[in-house]
Formats: structure tokens, sequence, C-alpha cells
């Protein structure tokens, strides 16, 4: 036996027992006589000692101790005469009859630590270093109480867990497909797929009328933080729904988890907004309601003063910074360029100060009264110190700015909290994006998404604007300003599947290519259906106070999609490129 305890569960109602533990050595440290030494595992660290007047061979062994041996010790469980109140274990420590040294060990290139001098990308080398930092395994263990709760959850509302392949076709509709080459079919390839989506529609049709998986999905696109090239959904589907059966069901999901995995209570019922009123008062279709300072439109109030500016736009809209009046020039100033940045696009900002004492001061003083300078911070809903901000130009690209500035007004004023939850639901999205570029629509969601039933009138016009008033049988969970999932209620008949393709300027022949299959099947007695899916590395991130998802996944990617650990992608033999019958570009170039 290796072990009889771990290293983070023994406490003072053990003291007097003889346990063996092991483990990896955190820190070593002589005092006097005596070694002390941190053993770790991923349960938690305990202290152990090798008195003085220990055998000379096991005071030898003790001292010979590096980080990150791995070690078996023996000895009884004693109280602490320190004790050490910051550690689970603190109020004992092992008195050591014996140790054995399992595996020795290199001296690691970071300390591994809660918190850890190396750098990000030596850290990533190293990834099964790092992964036995506490911060780490505390995430990862996150993780699996999460998916242990959504299993559970799911399977008592009568839902199977259902696989779905990994080697599909390529059916490009937005994001990059992977590509696989089919050795067996030579010149042909497989795609990764970047959703389940037709599969789990397909199993409706089959008559599974509730199906999840927590699957891997991809996508080859460019990355951040919060995005990697493999990512993991909850992927759900249910049959003989409306949009409010499917909101109920994974509003459950999600108070569950948070009770359970976190201990927090959320709403309940969980809050709704259109997406019309989040982009006109948040400037986001996933908006951070952990704090007020909504985007409030002062058009009529600030057009018609001479200041040319706003009187050439189509839109005029502001928000109000709490407490914010004391900024000084200079960190105006600053703002003023920080919104000038390409991730805003602002070409400037108008501010107006609300002092303290009733007077207001604007920086464009000199094309309004005082009287007017007051009624646009009135109706940006201003008080006493605050701060107006104003930005201009199209409806949507300027809502869409103030609502970037609002997110950064918001962390600079420690308004978001990572450890309050503010979940939403968004819903009546439209249907269709018209992209002027193109001359074309583009699905807001994708191309399975059904009309709202009120709106098939105007679905079924030649007219564009009838097609933009469309709203999408859609819905997206939205937590601090993050989308953690959506989904929508899906077209389960052919002749309306087949109009969405038609809108989307996708021919009968493409349609029939890429998506035959499923149009067919859809012949075949297909069910009124609906599903929705969580990006749940997004959702562990979250729950876990984080921004990026890269700590809650094992083995992630950077920012360039590669795993340095293991050095890939990386190139492959000469003999494998001739059975996928593969042409390099150096042979292209040759030829």
């Amino acid at each position: 036996m290796y072990r009889s305890h771990n290293c983070g569960e023994l406490r003072i109602s053990n003291a007097g027992q003889e346990v063996t533990l092991a483990g990896w050595v955190q820190r070593a440290r002589k005092l006097g006589g005596m070694t002390f030494v941190d053993l770790r595992d991923r349960y938690g660290i305990t202290q152990l000692v090798v008195e003085a007047t220990a055998d000379a061979a096991l005071v030898e062994t003790a001292s010979s101790l590096g980080r990150e041996y791995v070690i078996q010790v023996k000895g009884k469980v004693v109280e602490r005469q320190s004790k050490n109140p910051k550690m689970e274990t603190g109020d004992i420590e092992i008195i050591v009859s014996a140790i054995n040294i399992l595996n020795k060990s290199v001296t690691p290139p970071f300390t591994i630590e809660e918190n850890s001098d190396g750098g990000e990308d030596l850290r990533a080398k190293y990834r099964y270093l790092d992964l036995r930092r506490p911060p780490l395994q505390k995430a990862l263990a996150l993780r699996h109480r999460l998916a242990q709760e959504i299993r559970t959850y799911l399977d008592q509302q009568g839902f199977m867990e259902i696989e779905t392949p990994y080697l599909i076709k390529s059916t490009p509709e937005g994001a990059r497909d992977f590509v696989v080459p089919s050795r067996m079919n030579p010149g042909q390839f497989y795609a990764l797929p970047q959703s389940p989506q037709t599969f789990k529609q397909l199993l409706m049709v089959a008559g599974y009328d509730r199906y999840f998986q927590i699957v891997r999905c991809f996508r080859d696109e460019d990355l951040r933080a919060d995005r990697q090239p493999e990512f993991t959904r909850i992927d759900c589907e249910m049959s003989f729904v409306e949009q409010e059966d499917v909101l109920n069901t994974f509003e459950g999901m999600m108070r569950q988890m948070f009770k359970n995995a976190v201990g927090v209570d959320i709403p309940n019922p969980i809050p709704r907004m259109s997406w019309y009123d989040a982009m006109d008062f948040y400037g986001s279709d996933k908006p951070d309601i952990r704090f007020d300072m909504k985007i409030h439109e002062i058009t009529s109030v600030a057009q018609g003063h001479g200041f040319s500016v706003f009187d050439s736009c189509e839109y005029v809209g502001a928000i109000a910074a709490t407490g914010c009046a004391e900024y000084t020039r200079k960190e105006i100033d600053a703002l003023t360029e920080w919104v000038k940045r390409p991730q805003v696009g602002a070409k400037g900002l108008v501010y107006i100060k609300c002092n303290a004492d009733g007077t207001y001061k604007s920086s464009v003083d000199k094309f309004y009264t005082p009287e007017e300078v007051k009624a646009m911070a009135d109706a940006a809903e201003a008080k006493a110190g605050d701060l107006v901000l104003i930005l201009c130009g199209g409806r949507r690209k300027a809502q869409t700015m103030l609502g970037v500035l609002r997110i950064e007004m918001g962390n600079r004023l420690g308004y978001r909290d990572p450890k309050v939850f503010a979940p939403l639901w968004i819903v009546d999205f439209p249907l269709f994006e018209w992209d002027d570029e193109t001359n074309r629509f583009y699905a807001m969601h994708h191309p399975f998404t059904a009309p709202k039933p009120e709106h098939l009138d105007w679905y079924y016009s030649d007219k564009k604007e009838d097609l933009e008033r469309v709203c999408a049988n859609a819905y997206d969970f939205v937590l601090n300003g993050t989308e953690l999932g959506g989904g929508s209620i899906r077209i389960h008949e052919a002749a309306m599947q087949e109009r969405m393709f038609e809108i989307l300027g996708i021919t009968k022949e493409d349609a029939d290519y890429k998506f035959g299959f499923i149009i067919n099947a859809f012949k075949f007695g297909a069910p009124p259906h609906g599903g929705l899916a969580f990006g749940f590395d997004r959702v562990c991130a979250l729950f876990g106070g984080q921004e990026t998802i890269r700590d809650y996944i094992a083995f992630p990617k950077n920012n360039q999609g590669r795993d340095v650990m293991i050095d890939s992608p990386s190139a492959i033999d000469q003999v494998q490129m001739d059975e996928l019958m593969i042409v390099s570009t150096a042979q292209n170039t040759e030829e």
C-alpha cells in the first residue's frame, strides 16, 4: 500500500495514528537539527518532521530531498505546536519514521506553488508541471464537479447521452473547418465538427426526444483568451417543445450547477431581455447587468445647436459614469485616446462633468448654453458627481462603441466583481443579418434556426425590409457579459428549410450537396424540436471567477493554435504524405 491517507485529509482527530503518505516534495528546509518537508498531492499539503534524534540514515535521506522528489513516508500524526490556519492540515504534522524515495527529480524550471515564478510560455512548455499547482488542480476539480452536475441533472430530466461522429462532411458556414484527408478515399476529406448540429437534429427525427453530450468541437479561427481551436460544448436537443420549455429546462440545470458546485443561488426566474433592448441600452448582445450605467439616446437634445459632429450623424448616445466628475483633463484625454483604438473605433469623445455644486462643464461648451448642456446630462440620467461620456455615429455602431466603453468604465470603477453572478436570457434576435459588401443576407445564428411563428408572412416575403423584421425563435444564455450558450427552435419542415437556403443565397444544388441528408430526413416525419448548447470551458472559467478558459482545460493550445509541450502541429514524414496523396508546397514549387 503506497498510502493510507492523502496529503489533504489528516486532522487533529487523527493524532496518534500511524500513517503512510505519498506525494511530491513541495519544499524541504532545515531548522536546527530538524528537517521539515512539505509533502503535496492534489488533495493538499501535509508537513513532515524528521527529528534530529532520528536514525542517521533517515536524517541523511531527508537531507537529500529536492523539490518535486516523489516520496513515500511513514510516521505518526501529532498536534503541531505552531499551527498554520492557512492550511487545512495546519493543526497536525507527521513525525517521520521512514522515507522511501520513489523517484528523484531534476530541479523544475519554475516554482510549483500557488503563485509561480514561471512565465506563461514556460509553463505551457512544461504543462504537466504547471498542472501540479493548486490553482490548476482546483480549476480541473471544478470542471469535474460541473460535468457531474450536468450529467446528473439531465439524466433526471430524461435526457440520453449519445455520441456523434468526429469525422464528418465539410459544410463550411461561418468559421473554417479543420479537415482530415482520407487514405481510403484519395483526394477526399473529412471535416472535424464545429458542432453536432445536424446530427442532433437527425436524432430528433429518429425519435430520441431528449439528447445531450459533453462533446469536443473544432473551429479553425483566430484565437484569444476565451477561444481554443478545440473546445467543449454541453450540447442538448429536445423534441415536441417550444421556446418556453427549453428555457425552463436549462434554467433548472444552471440553477443546480450554481447551487451544488459553487454554493450560489441565482434568480428564479432568470431575467429576459430582447436583443433590441440589449443593443439599445447596453450596446452588446451579451450585456453585463451586474451594474447599471445604461446607454441613453440623446440625439434629439444634442442636435440642432450648431455642433456639426452631432448634427451630421444618425445617432448620439451617452453613459453616465458614477462619481467620475473628478477626472482630470489628463485622465479624460487618455480616455479619449482609448476610445480611438481600433478595438473601439471612435473618432473622438465628448464629455460633460456634472459637478457637485450643480454646475456643468463640457468639452463642447461653446456650442451649447448651460441649460442645453444640462438637458443632455439629464437625458443621460446623470447625477451630481457623474461624468457623462458621449459618442455618435451610425446607430448600431455607436451603441456598440458605447457598450465597449461601458465595460471599460465598469472595470475601472470595480463594478465587475467575479464573485457576483448576473445571468440573463437574450431573446428575439433578428433571424438575418444583411451584409452590404456581399449584398446578401446571412443567418445571425445558423441556417437551421426557425423564424418566430408570428413572423412567417415576413419570412416568405420577397421584400428586404420584411426579411429584416423577422425575429428568430432563438435565445442566448449570458452571464456577466459573456455568452455562455445559445440555441433555438429548429426548422423541422423541408419547405421552410429550403426557403431559408433560398434567402441565404444557397442554391438548390449547393444545399442538396451540403445538407441534402437533413432536408431528406425532414420529409420523414420530423417532430418540432429545439435545443441549446453551452460553452463548457467558458462555464467552468466563469464559475471559477476567471476570464481565460485555458486554466480549465488540461492541455490547451496557445494563441497560434500550437501545443508547445508536444510541439504540435508538426510535419509528417514523406511515407505518410504519399499514403494520403498529399503534395507538399516545396514539391509544388520545385515542379
